[in-house]
């Protein structure tokens, strides 16, 4: 390779993508360039901080489906395209993907940790799972911080506890429970708005979380309390059965 060449190398280099004698010529390129020594250090510096804006830690579960679908899937043979026989079709595309592209590739590559290509979907749920919970984090505390706000505390059932926390000038409501059992196969804690006794939805609790704060779907309006009830899942457009708890808004 001329000298020209070595020097569009730095991002395909910073990826993995050379190999054997080409690598090696690479390196000993390096010992003498110091701009693209710099232009790599560049390119790990970027791609460690896309790294870290991407990191996520993989469920507990992961390891073993990882485990599982090795040992049942075939690995395919890979893709030789007629450049790749002639010898430069990996290195020629690698020249011509952008720095900030190859810089992200690596990113990937160190933020999940080498894990298989097939459990991208999962990472990207993950992540927008992340996302929600921090929107309704954020969303339950502006309610609890109101200067408004007003709390009433009640039994949910029997042993497990629930807060209803309502801000009038934001028109929302909160709600945290403690110590719920789970619901039966099928089944959901539904809650409801009361509007002069008429129940109004207001969302569902997850149901494989004992404890809980999220915000109440909708705004408050003019309700008066709120409820929950035990519903089949996915909830239903009224109550189905007694309320296993009931509580009135505290007054301004």
């Amino acid at each position: 390779m001329t000298a020209a060449e070595l020097h569009t190398l730095t991002g395909a280099y910073a990826v993995n993508a050379l190999h054997g004698e080409e690598a090696r010529e690479f390196e000993r390129h390096l010992l003498a360039c110091t701009a693209c020594t710099q232009e790599v250090r560049e390119l790990a510096a970027t791609a460690e901080r896309l790294g870290l804006a991407t990191a996520l830690v993989p469920p507990p579960e992961m390891r073993q489906q990882v485990l599982r679908r090795i040992a049942t899937v075939r690995q395919e043979p890979p893709k030789v395209t007629r450049g790749d026989r002639r010898g430069g079709g990996s290195v020629g595309r690698a020249r011509r993907l952008p720095r900030m592209v190859l810089a992200a590739c690596l990113a990937a590559a160190a933020a999940f940790g080498g894990i298989a290509l097939w459990q991208h979907d999962q990472a990207e749920d993950a992540r927008a799972q992340a996302q929600q919970a921090a929107r309704q984090a954020d969303a339950v505390t502006r309610v609890l911080a109101a200067p408004d706000a007003r709390a009433t505390t009640g039994k949910v059932g029997s042993g497990a506890t629930g807060t209803v926390v309502v801000s009038r000038s934001q028109g929302r409501a909160a709600f945290l429970a403690s110590g719920l059992p789970r619901p039966a196969d099928g089944k959901v804690y539904q809650l409801w708005f009361s509007d002069n006794g008429r129940m109004r939805p207001a969302g569902l609790l997850d149901q494989n979380r004992s404890d809980a704060a999220v915000l109440m779907d909708g705004p408050v309006g003019k309700a008066s309390g709120m409820g929950v009830t035990v519903e089949p899942a996915g909830g239903s457009k009224q109550p189905t059965t007694t309320p296993i708890a009931l509580m009135n808004f505290s007054a301004a």
